[in-house]
Formats: C-alpha cells, structure tokens, sequence
C-alpha cells in the first residue's frame, strides 16, 4: 500500500517497522525514546508540531532537560497535519528543522488514521519513506531480527547522584526521566550496559530499564538477572525490563500485532478493583500462562488481556511492562518507584 504526502523533515529515505501512537502530545519525549529504535512512527493525532521543540542541554546531573536521551531514535516520522508556525515559552525551533538536525525523514498530509487502520488489521509492518526521485525497494531489513538493545545501550559504565541507597541500573535503552525519577528521590545510580557482568558491583536494589525489540537477543542480560535473584536483593523492572526479569523466571514472550504505544491504556492491578491509566511502548508481551508457579501477573491491560507487569509471591521482585515515569503521558503509577526504594 502507498500513501503519497510532503516532506517536512530530512529530504531523504528511510526504512523501517511502521507503528503507530494515539497519543496527543510528547513528540519530542517520543522521537527521543530509545524504545522506538528501528521504528517508523505515525502518530495518529491530527496536529503536530505547534509547540515546536525545546533547547535541549544537561544539567548538573548530566541528564537531559527535556528529552528521554541524547537523539532522536525514530528512523522516520509519518504524520497528518505539521504545524511549521509554533508557541511555546521554552521552544527554540520547529520540528521539522529539527528533524533536518538529526538527518530523520518526516512526512505529512498522510491520512494517518487509514494507515493505523491498515495497520491494526494487518499488524505493524516494515515500511519505506521516500523522497520522490530517490530509490528505495522492498524487502528492508526486519529491525525486529537486529540487536536493538545494544545499538541504544550506553558504552561505559555512568555514575547519577548521590545517596545513603545505590541501585544498578541495567541500561536496555533508558528513557532520561527514569534516571531523573531516581535522582530526584535522592539514589545513588550505577548505570551499566546492558551485557555488563553487574554482580561484581555492591548494590542495594537492582533496575531493569526499558529498551527497543526482540527480547530475545538479551540472553546474556537474562543470565546476569539470574545471578542477581539468588541474593535476595530488590529488584524493578520497566517495559523491556518487565520482559528480560520474566525471561529470568521462566517465562516466555510474544509479540504483539500492533503494540501498545499511547498516553491511554488502562490497566488494573491484579487482586484489586485498582485501576490506572499508563504510557507505554512495546511490541512484545509476556505470555501469563508461562509464569512459574513462584511468580504472579502485578497488573492486566484492560483493553486485550495482555501482561501488564509481574511479582514474585515472596521476594521483593517486581516489574511493569508500562511507563511508570511517563515522560510523556500520566503519572498515576509513579508510586512504584517509591514501593521500589521501599523494599531497599
């Protein structure tokens, strides 16, 4: 299927799987979301780009101001209607110009609702932007059958704050506002990539990061969380985190049609009436039925059933496979990273 639109952004193509979000704001928190790795995104809300995008910079903590990393991580941006005039008190530039920045294709005057459409009948799909006179041809490289989580991994091993309490925090491609939700609630963070042997490292609670992709090529992550249950030591999990920590109990994973990606979908918290609206982005999901006898579903997605987050019966184990941080979206679960700082 084609859609035909106008350049907005990078003039030049790109390749990719092609998902979509329903949210209505965060493009700037979403274009920098390491989990969208791979990704061609189409954000279903009409307008996009009326509040342009912030001066970006760290502070003194080395983490980002305004963004969830240090780039933008989308291969390409598909939208309906870009808004090139912008108002807001911190923006200091237009999204496309931007874009042109990063080297990332945007397109609009694409009917992104047929396309979600096609999309949920279908299921999330390789895709193609390109510009008219240039060349790009189908087949394209399955994203999904590459290492996603070493490609947004960080290198080296980084220090964030300072506290009488220190966590390991295992970077599969960490959103910024997890760091700043852990800094600002006064923890000592050792951030560390996402192959990195951290059980030589002392520590008092162990944390899982959200990431981009399959799983599946994080063994050796899944085997060094392993070693990890054997202390006895807290440990969360975020979104790809949920996955690697299931993985380490025995669980299997599958992958969702179309994912979840918005500011909107519910979850209720097993054994409860609780009910609470999340971010997300993922593709994969934990099959429940897989789940040892030692460990439980935490939360269900309202909307298909699915995974939503897991705990063990009797040690401080826990995860959720949406964004407790948000950034962008709702804050109504951020009390998990208190209920994890908690248990330390």
């Amino acid at each position: 299927m084609e859609f035909r639109g106008y350049s907005f952004g990078y003039d030049g193509p790109c390749s990719g799987e092609v998902v979509f979000s329903t949210a209505m704001v965060g493009y700037t928190e979403s274009l920098t979301d390491p989990s969208y790795s791979g990704q061609i995104l189409c954000i279903t809300y009409p307008l996009v780009g009326n509040y342009g995008v912030p001066q970006d910079g760290s502070g003194p903590d080395g983490i980002s101001r305004y963004m969830e990393s240090d780039g933008i991580w989308v291969r390409g941006l598909v939208i309906s209607d870009y808004s090139s005039e912008y108002s807001h008190w911190c923006a200091e530039k237009s999204l496309g110009q931007w874009l042109k920045e990063h080297k990332i294709p945007g397109i609009c005057g694409i009917d992104t609702r047929e396309l979600t459409k096609v999309i949920r009948d279908n299921g999330a799909m390789p895709g193609i932007i390109v510009p008219e006179g240039s060349e790009m041809n189908f087949p394209v490289p399955d994203p999904n059958k590459e290492n996603q989580v070493a490609l947004v991994s960080c290198r080296e091993v980084i220090h964030y704050g300072c506290g009488s309490k220190k966590i390991v925090l295992v970077d599969c491609g960490v959103k910024h506002n997890i760091l700043r939700c852990f800094v600002n609630r006064g923890i000592e963070v050792v951030r560390v990539p996402w192959d990195y042997d951290f059980n030589t490292i002392d520590y008092d609670g162990l944390f899982i990061s959200n990431g981009p992709g399959n799983p599946d090529f994080c063994e050796i992550t899944v085997e060094h969380i392993r070693e990890a249950m054997k202390k006895d030591k807290p440990i969360f999990g975020i979104c790809m985190g949920n996955q690697l920590l299931s993985k380490a109990g025995g669980a299997k994973i599958f992958k969702l049609k179309y994912g979840h990606r918005s500011h909107n979908q519910p979850v209720r918290m097993v054994g409860s009436n609780k009910c609470f609206i999340t971010s997300q982005n993922h593709g994969y999901a934990v099959d429940n039925n897989t789940l040892g006898p030692e460990w439980e579903p935490y939360f269900i997605n309202m909307n298909d059933g699915t995974n939503e987050g897991i705990r063990h019966k009797s040690k401080p184990f826990f995860s959720a496979q949406f964004h407790p941080e948000a950034s962008s979206g709702p804050t109504d679960t951020e009390f998990l990273f208190d209920e994890f700082i908690g248990k330390l």
